[in-house]
């Protein structure tokens, strides 16, 4: 009876799991659903404004003085490091980890003149992890997802690009999830500084070039349409990141709680053997003594 007990517990233990888990799996699909319709709203009109900023590449690339494509030499390197805040999301922050890490000893480490790599984390999951190692952290902004806005985004984008042209980091890269759907994450890893200027070869072959003439000025475009681009570069990481989060999290929720299920059945099927077994015993005493007193 002792065994029946254990497993009686077990089931009630099991079955309160999936209540927990099947509950934040409807939390993370009506979360998923605001942010998956934020980051398809959005990602149309960033990619607009990089093709304009790509098809005037030459002319950018030609402005010796723009000190958002001509980095100023400093040796170091800024990764940004965008995970979440909360966990239970399967691999969706380790995977972020992983590829800083790699980052940082294959791509910087390997160049001679030994790169110094600082990070830039925004999501606790991040600071968590590498605040234990002995890499220097420069900035952790966890709050941000509390009241994810452009407002809110653009003080941090201004953060770094303040970074980059006072000449304190040379280049600067952004490290998130990708969102592509609600089970598949694309980790990426995306030039944020200096503006990557793409050459004619690389360009699409559809793509016409012209020598455009600036109106109102080229420093117009500099001084207000790159700043303007490169926020909304950072804002929208920052939006694949939630939509990927949650994603992951719904996923992994869903799998947990049919995991759930597939055990309480085995469970109970453990235990109505157990429970037949110890009534067959029950009977077989029964009877024995029973033929004992007839003896």
């Amino acid at each position: 009876m002792a065994n029946l007990k254990e497993i009686r517990t077990r089931i009630a233990s099991v079955t309160s799991t999936r209540q927990i888990t099947s509950a934040m799996k409807m939390v993370s699909a009506a979360k998923f659903k605001r942010a998956q319709d934020a980051i398809v709203q959005l990602r149309p009109y960033a990619n607009l404004l990089h093709t304009i900023l790509s098809s005037l590449g030459d002319a950018l690339k030609s402005d010796e003085e723009n000190i958002y494509v001509n980095p100023k030499t400093s040796g170091k390197v800024l990764l940004v490091v965008i995970t979440s805040n909360r966990g239970l999301c399967g691999g969706f922050n380790s995977s972020v980890i992983k590829k800083t890490i790699s980052l940082i000893n294959y791509k910087f480490k390997s160049k001679p003149d030994n790169i110094t790599t600082d990070l830039y984390l925004v999501g606790k999951k991040g600071e968590d992890f590498f605040k234990k190692t002995d890499l220097n952290i420069v900035g952790t902004h966890n709050e941000i997802f509390s009241d994810l806005n452009h407002s809110s985004a653009s003080i941090l984008a201004e953060e770094l690009i303040k970074l980059f042209t006072n000449g304190e980091y040379s280049h600067i890269e952004l490290i998130y999830n990708q969102f592509k759907n609600a089970a598949v994450q694309i980790l990426t890893n995306e030039q944020f500084l200096p503006i990557k200027i793409e050459e004619k070869e690389e360009q699409s072959s559809m793509h016409t070039f012209t020598d455009y003439i600036f109106e109102p000025t080229k420093e117009y475009l500099v001084d207000f349409l790159i700043p303007k681009s490169l926020k909304l570069q950072f804002f929208k990481s920052i939006i694949d990141s939630v939509a990927s989060e949650h994603g992951a999290r719904m996923t992994a929720m869903h799998k947990a709680t049919d995991n759930a299920t597939d055990m309480i059945r085995d469970l109970k099927l453990d235990y109505n053997k157990a429970r037949q077994a110890s009534i067959t015993n029950e009977i077989l005493e029964i009877v024995s003594g029973a033929n004992a007193l007839e003896g």
